[in-house]
């Protein structure tokens, strides 16, 4: 590091921690020419951020914000907690920052969504599944309600979405 008062690039560093909620490191050094003290900071260069490409080839930086209002738009009055939403937010942005370079395709992302709210919550998940497959009509709504019945593991603190007896049409009367 090039002291900034005598312009000397031979300097030790007398301490390090965490600043900035852990996003970048504090060091406070000490040239070995001048013997003044001088503070640094390390941070992690954003300029080559990750692009969303949207469904209609727009690029736009991501962003976790958007990710959440997605999750709790779909999630709306559900029974979910705070922390089980910014976990699966978590989980998305790690996965997609692990997997992508440059570019992530909005699809992918919604796919991730999608796999965590199918685990968190059924209702959730069909609501974020109708905006992500654009259903056209109920039929196509419900094969993929027939699909998710399918899933043979009980989720954790969470209602059945069909009872057994859902299987029989409405208009059917007891005999």
């Amino acid at each position: 590091m090039i002291c900034p008062y005598c312009d000397t690039n031979d300097d030790k560093v007398i301490d390090s921690r965490a600043s900035e909620g852990g996003r970048a490191i504090r060091r406070r050094r000490e040239c070995l020419a001048c013997h003044r003290r001088f503070t640094t900071y390390e941070r992690v260069e954003t300029t080559a951020r990750l692009m969303v490409v949207k469904r209609d080839g727009t690029r736009v930086p991501f962003a976790r914000d958007n990710v959440l209002k997605g999750v709790q738009s779909a999630i709306g009055k559900r029974p979910v907690s705070e922390q089980a939403k910014a976990a699966l937010v978590d989980r998305v942005e790690e996965t997609v920052f692990r997997d992508f370079e440059r570019e992530v395709p909005s699809e992918q992302i919604g796919r991730l969504v999608m796999e965590g709210l199918k685990e968190l919550d059924q209702v959730a998940y069909i609501r974020f599944a109708s905006e992500y497959y654009r259903f056209r009509n109920v039929g196509e709504l419900l094969e993929e309600l027939e699909e998710l019945q399918t899933l043979t593991k009980d989720l954790p603190d969470q209602q059945r979405l069909f009872d057994d007896g859902a299987k029989k049409g409405r208009n059917d009367k007891p005999s």
